[in-house]
């Protein structure tokens, strides 16, 4: 081979050298400039959350320091006298979402099996999309429902019922009581199953189709009847997606605050009987925030900062459900 071809060779091998290294250089620079701002998206939702309970500490710390530890435990709230207690709120968030879950979770996770297992493949995707559609309904449009339809159904026809059918049966005659009242904490709670359905439901059916096929096939084909497959090879497979679907609606359930308002006769009073007005947290703050000022300002924000700290546990709670229950399926 000769000098000259030696020379080009040389100058083509430098040149692509060069290119190559322009190349890298270029991508770690891309690189480096993603990562970066990924980093300062996260850093700024981590100040936004930071600013949040700041400003709940801050506003709350008057009534706080105020009422002392009397603020959970005191069920009166009078705004003349300035004397506020967040235990018929708390109550209340607690009573009608616990009343939607225990309506919503069995029945959401029902449609999501027969949706998966047992519906014609010819209806499946209009009910998914009719469950959908129900999940994109503003709340407001829940509230109105539930106070002109829901509430006078449930005072005429299914609250008399209740009354009559558990008036001689210990316990159940008080949670029961009448007179029943169209706006109540049943009601609401039906409201609330309603609203946190759609979640469930298209949470658990979106993990029950994650399920390999070649597993309930050899279920069948060792006998197994589609409810021993269900509940014996499916839900021990997508628990885990379950367990996270119910806690979002547990969620959204805590927090919701109009169609609640509606429909529940916003009352600082506790009642063992669920056909009486409450209210909630989210409620109360809708109600009165813009009537407020100095110290009953001070108590609505005690209250928000209170769902934000129930939320929070609840949330954690789930997380590490969720991180528990999937180490022992690695197990």
């Amino acid at each position: 081979m000769s000098d000259t071809s030696l020379k080009l060779e040389a100058q083509e091998s430098s040149w692509s050298k060069g290119a190559r290294d322009a190349i890298l250089k270029k991508f770690a620079l891309g690189d480096t400039i993603f990562r970066r701002m990924t980093f300062s998206a996260a850093i700024f939702v981590l100040l936004l959350l930071g600013a949040i309970i700041g400003s709940l500490i801050y506003g709350a710390a008057p009534a706080l320091s105020k009422f002392g530890f009397g603020f959970l435990t005191t069920e009166r709230w009078s705004v003349g006298q300035e004397i506020f207690g967040a235990l018929s709120p708390i109550y209340g968030t607690l009573m009608t979402s616990l009343i939607a879950m225990l309506i919503a979770v069995p029945v959401g996770i029902g449609i999501a099996i027969f949706l998966t297992e047992l519906c014609p493949m010819s209806l499946r995707r209009p009910i998914g999309v009719a469950i959908e559609l129900l999940a994109g309904i503003p709340s407001i449009i829940y509230g109105i429902w539930g106070f002109f339809v829901l509430a006078p159904f449930l005072k005429d026809h299914v609250m008399p019922w209740l009354v009559n059918t558990f008036e001689s049966v210990p316990i159940l005659n008080s949670i029961f009581e009448g007179p029943g009242y169209s706006s109540s904490l049943l009601t609401a709670g039906l409201i609330l199953a309603i609203m946190v359905l759609p979640f469930i439901t298209a949470i658990s059916r979106d993990v029950f189709s994650t399920v390999p096929p070649v597993l309930k096939e050899a279920a069948f084909g060792i006998g197994c009847t589609t409810w021993e497959v269900v509940r014996n090879v499916v839900i021990p497979y997508t628990r885990v997606g379950v367990v996270g679907g119910v806690m979002l609606g547990l969620g959204r359930a805590l927090g919701e605050t109009m169609a609640v308002t509606f429909v529940i006769g916003n009352s600082h009073r506790i009642s063992a009987s669920l056909l009486n007005p409450a209210t909630t947290i989210s409620a109360t703050i809708a109600n009165e925030f813009q009537e407020a000022s100095g110290m009953y300002t001070s108590a609505l924000l005690a209250l928000g900062l209170l769902l934000f700290v129930i939320t929070f546990t609840v949330l954690a709670a789930a997380r590490i459900m969720l991180a528990r229950l999937a180490r022992n399926a690695g197990a």
